[in-house]
């Protein structure tokens, strides 16, 4: 039987097989007659296949190369978390404009008062916490809806300060916790940007004129950073919500319950690093929500 010659390399074994393969076919295969030991092929010349043949890297090119792709994911690193960091506050506000959502359909649908409360504390707490705005905490959000049970908004605008009583509210789903955001105030548009902001971005969103209503003008901004509180309180699962937005059943919002909102209302988000927020950080998103209607649209930076 013809052998091809063993040797370490693949590459030499498959041009050693081409070298061969013309002999192979002008002897033809019929029964063993091609296959002789002593058939005589001519191999080709080590300078005959020293172009073609396959060789190995060598350890200092493979460390050239790990050195290469460790060094742009070290320059790709800060991309990839300013994208993450995005996509974190991006989530956040569509989980917020939900619970919105939620709360307005609820209201709508059962022809009733419902309110959104909106705490915020230490990312670090392992309990429940109940301060007083401007909330010292940072990093949680925490959200929940109650319902009237009896379809009015229990107390009139102009009542005492109050809590709701418990036997008059329902919850309406589960409180929601949000991780790694802190709600602040982002300030208010110019009135004429120039040159015009792309649309549905932060500069591009509604200018309001803040000014309007005093002295309940900045009742139509939820901020973690303000003293702003509602005049109704509510509690659940072991927090007091000392801001909220109240929805009647046409599906109106207003702040705190005070200030019937003409225009808009907002609430700004900026990321942060376990409980220190990011002053930094492009990744900032609006939530604008109107009074008459409630309406809802996200505003990123």
């Amino acid at each position: 039987m013809f052998a091809l010659p063993r040797t370490g390399r693949l590459g030499v074994n498959v041009q050693l097989a081409r070298a061969a393969l013309p002999v192979l076919l002008r002897r033809g295969f019929g029964g063993c007659a091609g296959f002789s030991s002593t058939s005589n092929v001519r191999l080709p010349t080590a300078a005959e296949r020293g172009t073609r043949s396959v060789r190995g890297f060598t350890l200092l090119e493979l460390l050239i190369v790990v050195g290469i792709i460790g060094l742009l994911l070290v320059l790709m690193a800060p991309a990839f978390t300013t994208i993450k960091g995005g996509t974190d506050v991006t989530s956040a506000a569509y989980t917020i404009q939900g619970v919105l959502d939620t709360a307005r359909t609820y209201a709508k649908a059962n022809n009733t008062c419902t309110w959104v409360g909106f705490y915020e504390e230490d990312a670090t707490a392992t309990t429940p916490t109940n301060n007083t705005p401007a909330y010292p905490g940072k990093g949680r959000v925490l959200l929940a809806i109650v319902a009237s049970k009896d379809g009015t908004k229990i107390y009139e605008d102009t009542d005492p300060a109050a809590a709701l009583p418990s036997d008059r509210i329902s919850p309406v789903g589960k409180l929601v916790r949000i991780e790694g955001i802190h709600l602040t105030d982002l300030g208010n548009p110019s009135p004429t940007p120039n040159p015009a902001p792309v649309p549905d971005t932060i500069p591009a969103r509604p200018y309001t004129p803040y000014t309007e209503g005093a002295p309940f003008d900045h009742f139509n901004r939820i901020s973690s950073d303000s003293i702003d509180t509602t005049r109704f309180t509510f509690t659940a699962q072991n927090y007091t919500f000392y801001k909220t937005i109240r929805f009647n059943p046409r599906g109106d919002a207003k702040i705190n319950s005070t200030y019937n909102l003409k225009h808009e209302g907002e609430i700004g988000i900026k990321p942060t690093h376990g409980a220190v927020v990011d002053p930094n950080s492009p990744n900032v998103v609006a939530i604008q929500f109107t009074g008459l209607g409630g309406n809802i649209k996200i505003y990123r930076q």
